[in-house]
């Protein structure tokens, strides 16, 4: 039976797009338009109580049952022990994979996103504190991942759901006005992961 992922066209509901097509799992896409609201739908926030987007419901969950999952970051590392694929056994290099994912998570895509509100606000010295803020910190972010990747291929040492989390958010590089050629590491991490047919799948399946 097919996972159902319920998401909108956005860098975390991306992720996970990712994750299922590289990792070859059937899924069904439920859109849930954040345009309209429809994240805060009764229905919806039974299955995603914090009322964000992605959440998955796999119908064939642990010991055959059903089970939801909500929040990107739990949802990768739920993919990866079910499928045992982009997530190592060994606790050591598993714990490389946690610390780029928590990174992403907590930094590498709270940050660019505040890049992106804040280019939208229209009170001119609004707009420029923010972006001054929050365009430095995403600049060092991106400064952190390029250095990492100057030491490994990939960002836990072996391509890992911690690579399609951060992807999901260096995908918007261009909106949150990175010029990816100032990091020359991430840009070749960044055309590598683009070059893969189920990341390809993953960026151009339907999400709204």
């Amino acid at each position: 039976m097919s996972i159902e992922l319920y998401a909108w066209n956005t860098p975390n509901g991306r992720k996970i797009s990712l994750a299922l097509e590289e990792m070859k799992l059937p899924y069904v896409v439920k859109p849930v338009d954040i345009t309209k609201g429809e994240q805060f739908s009764r229905p919806f926030l039974e299955l995603s109580p914090n009322g964000k987007i992605p959440a998955i419901l796999d119908p064939e969950g642990p010991g055959g049952a059903p089970i939801g999952v909500f929040e990107s970051g739990a949802i990768l590392v739920y993919l990866g022990e079910k499928t045992g694929l982009f997530w190592p056994s060994d606790l050591r290099r598993r714990v490389r994979v946690l610390e780029w994912l928590m990174w992403q998570m907590g930094g590498f895509g709270p940050i660019p996103g505040q890049v992106h509100h804040f280019l939208q606000v229209k009170d001119e010295a609004d707009r420029r504190y923010g972006l001054e803020r929050y365009m430095k910190e995403t600049q060092r972010l991106y400064g952190v991942l390029d250095r990492r990747l100057g030491e490994a291929e990939w960002v836990a040492g072996e391509l890992s759901i911690a690579d399609f989390a951060i992807l999901g958010w260096a995908w918007r590089h261009e909106r949150h006005q990175t010029d990816l050629a100032l990091y020359p590491n991430v840009k070749r991490w960044y055309q590598a992961l683009m070059a893969r047919p189920g990341v390809a799948r993953g960026f151009t399946v339907a999400l709204s």
